[in-house]
């Protein structure tokens, strides 16, 4: 019998090792998501968004300070791998939205800046000192986004078409000139409210796309713009996950437009005392197609049946450690998982333009 040599032996053994390497890091490439990341800001907003070629999006930073600032670049660095964030949304001039963008900019370097246009002149409920910082961080290179706006998005590859259209903004809805009244009124089961002079109005509102799977964000939007956006024309249509508008909180989340998102799947970022209120949790759990209501808090100021159950609330003490709610939407767009990491709990969702064979 032939002898193999040592050499010979070596070399198929680092052949060997190099095809496994290869192997692994075609599965690496390939078992891309869309990941959405949910920051405890403490009833404040910071949803982080990476896309399956590593575009990142960052809508809000929580309030001012250290915090909220070091919790989102933990995630975006430790858990999401991020070097840079290459988008980054204030939907509005509130301090819990607005607030930690000059520190987390000292932390992690961010590309481009976008909002619904700095103020000329400043009303009771927007302050200098946010604005002041903003305009000195963005260095004047932000951008304005209006309604019908898109942020262009890197596309390629295997993946879905990502679209992220803005359908909100400055108190207008897609399709609507600028300056158009803030009330409207269509049919007798949508009623309309005071109206809001807050710059909660203008938040920015989106829907992310990504092949079939729909997202929607509206900022802080409240109830009369939400009105404008299913009235008379439903501008977004079903979604299949609603980050809850304004932290959940009563005056928002009018059902006229919760009733038409049909949401599967509901996720309030609200605090321990912030948010997540009792008329709008009944509308979420009344939703049709409602499946799942998560929330990056307990609700302390409610009733256990006012609150989603334990096992999908990331934070459930007033004192806690901050943890994030994750959304992973899977290459192909057919189905997305939900997790909350720091409890090893996680359950998947079917697309609902996926129809069952």
């Amino acid at each position: 019998m032939k002898k193999v040599s040592n050499t010979t032996i070596q070399l198929a053994a680092q052949l060997f090792a190099l095809l496994s390497m290869l192997v692994l890091f075609s599965v690496s490439v390939s078992a891309k998501t869309l990941d959405i990341y949910f920051i405890d800001v403490e009833g404040g907003a910071a949803t982080l968004i990476v896309t399956p070629v590593g575009e990142s999006i960052l809508i809000d930073s929580g309030f001012p300070g250290e915090r909220d600032a070091g919790r989102i670049a933990r995630v975006a660095r430790d858990v999401a791998k991020l070097k840079a964030i290459d988008h980054y949304v204030t939907t509005h001039w509130h301090r819990d939205h607005v607030g930690g963008i000059p520190q987390l900019a000292q932390l992690i370097p961010v590309k481009r800046y976008y909002d619904h246009g700095i103020p000329t002149a400043l009303a009771q409920d927007i302050l200098p000192e946010l604005i002041d910082p903003y305009k000195k961080t963005t260095d004047g290179k932000n951008q304005t986004l209006k309604a019908g706006d898109e942020i262009k998005l890197r596309n390629g590859g295997p993946f879905p078409r990502l679209l992220l259209e803005i359908v909100a903004g400055s108190g207008v809805v897609k399709g609507e000139p600028a300056g158009s009244p803030q009330i409207r009124v269509c049919n007798a089961d949508q009623k309309p409210v005071a109206e809001d002079k807050t710059d909660n109005a203008n938040s920015l509102g989106f829907v992310l796309t990504f092949g079939g799977f729909r997202f929607f964000d509206g900022g802080d939007l409240t109830w009369n713009v939400e009105n404008k956006l299913v009235c008379p024309r439903d501008l977004v249509g079903m979604v299949d996950v609603y980050q809850v508008d304004h932290h959940g909180a009563d005056s928002s989340n009018n059902p006229s437009l919760v009733n038409r998102l049909k949401p599967r799947v509901a996720i309030i970022d609200n605090g321990p005392r912030k948010g997540g209120e009792v008329k709008t949790f009944a509308t979420l759990k009344a939703a049709p197609g409602i499946e799942a209501i998560y929330q990056v808090h307990r609700n302390l100021a409610t009733t256990a049946n006012d609150n989603t159950m334990s096992g999908y609330i990331a934070n459930e003490e007033e004192n806690c450690n901050g943890n994030y709610i994750r959304l992973s939407v899977d290459e192909a767009a057919r189905s997305y998982t939900v997790s909350i990491d720091a409890k090893q709990i996680s359950r998947k969702y079917r697309v609902r333009s996926v129809r069952r064979n």
